[in-house]
């Protein structure tokens, strides 16, 4: 009689403190759906908006699922922290100090601070874990817009003109950096994304209001030229060897691609996938999105951003390490043109974790002389 495969033991981390949290409810409810339950034994951990880990049922670990407006985790679920074994990762109950279930694979679908940003990579080194997505470095560099496109630009690979500032930045400073973009521009939190805190400004009586509400959600914003131009996203998969999927168009009903517009208005944007491009300009599309992947070093999966301007120049707006991952997010959607479904995603995505952590695994850890 053939032995039974054993699962893979997967577990779904989201939730998190970030502006992003009630983001990360969505795409979790969407991966742990289309995860295979004869392949993975899926634990839920939900990070509440204060830090606190909290392992889920199946059942309730959200409240409100079908509801992006009022979506919640369960709080009420027992707490619970990580600690590496001499055998394995696992989860352990905060109250009992029992056992909650080994850990194989983290899949964090934290978007942005504390999730995205490289601290909680940290944290599954330190387990000497294996996790879906890019690692430490990359993940701080993809989510710091002010460091990722003095990187990008380094490298030689098309930007738009942006200032990064502080609260402790003159005013004087700020009436220079406008007069040197001109209007309308973007202001933005530094470390942040699904459009959380970006504001167009149109005119100097709207400037000050913006930079407030972006330094609601950082101690870094960015002044960013505006670039007219179509919106075009490329995903990519893969670690050493990463590939492009077939570009895509956000086509927003709004005025640009605002939260509003991605996550609560049902007709806040249309999708053209793939997008209506030339071939010569998909493979451009392509080609940059992959050497945006590895100049900033990430792993695993990113979804790039970019402008297409009316002369036909690109220019690359940002990379997402830890992209939207519900049915309808552009990552998968772009995948699933491209000819992979969103369940063999998964299943990729978690097999190049499991890869990666066997490559870090043979490399010294001790100095002998």
């Amino acid at each position: 009689m053939a032995r039974r495969k054993k699962k893979i033991r997967v577990c779904l981390v989201f939730g998190g403190r970030s502006g992003e949290h009630e983001v990360s409810l969505q795409s979790a409810k969407s991966i742990y759906e289309a995860l295979d339950k004869k392949k993975y034994d899926v634990s839920l951990v939900g990070i509440d908006k204060s830090g606190r880990w909290h392992l889920g049922a199946a059942s309730n670990y959200l409240l409100n699922a079908t509801n992006p407006k009022l979506i919640k985790l369960n709080t009420k679920s027992p707490e619970v922290t990580a600690v590496t074994t001499p055998r394995e990762t696992q989860l352990i109950r905060v109250e009992s100090r029992k056992e909650a279930g080994g850990v194989d694979v983290f899949f964090p679908i934290i978007h942005g601070t504390f999730g995205e940003d490289g601290s909680l990579q940290g944290v599954f080194e330190l387990l000497n874990a294996a996790y879906v997505g890019a690692g430490v470095l990359g993940s701080a560099v993809g989510m710091d817009k002010d460091v990722m496109k003095r990187l990008l630009h380094d490298a030689g690979l098309p930007t738009a003109r942006f200032f990064a500032v502080t609260r402790n930045t003159s005013r004087s400073s700020l009436n220079r950096i406008v007069r040197q973009l001109g209007f309308p521009l973007f202001v933005k939190p530094a470390n942040l994304g699904s459009s959380v805190g970006i504001t167009k400004v149109k005119k100097v009586g709207e400037l000050f209001p913006a930079t407030k509400d972006a330094f609601r959600y950082d101690t870094k914003i960015l002044l960013e030229e505006y670039i007219h131009g179509r919106e075009i996203e490329c995903s990519v998969l893969g670690n050493e060897s990463p590939v492009a999927s077939v570009p895509g168009e956000v086509i927003p009903a709004h005025e640009f691609y605002s939260y509003e517009a991605k996550y609560i208005d049902p007709n806040g944007a249309r999708l053209e996938i793939p997008a209506k491009l030339p071939r010569k300009k998909i493979r451009e599309v392509q080609n940059l999105a992959i050497k945006a992947f590895k100049v900033l070093e990430c792993s695993g999966m990113a979804r790039v951003d970019f402008f297409l301007m009316p002369n036909g120049k690109l220019v690359i707006d940002e990379i997402n390490t830890l992209p939207g991952f519900t049915k309808i997010s552009m990552y998968p959607k772009l995948w699933e043109a491209s000819g992979i479904p969103y369940k063999k995603l998964l299943d990729i995505l978690i097999s190049l974790a499991i890869e990666r952590k066997k490559e870090r695994d043979k490399l010294k850890r001790s100095y002998e002389i």
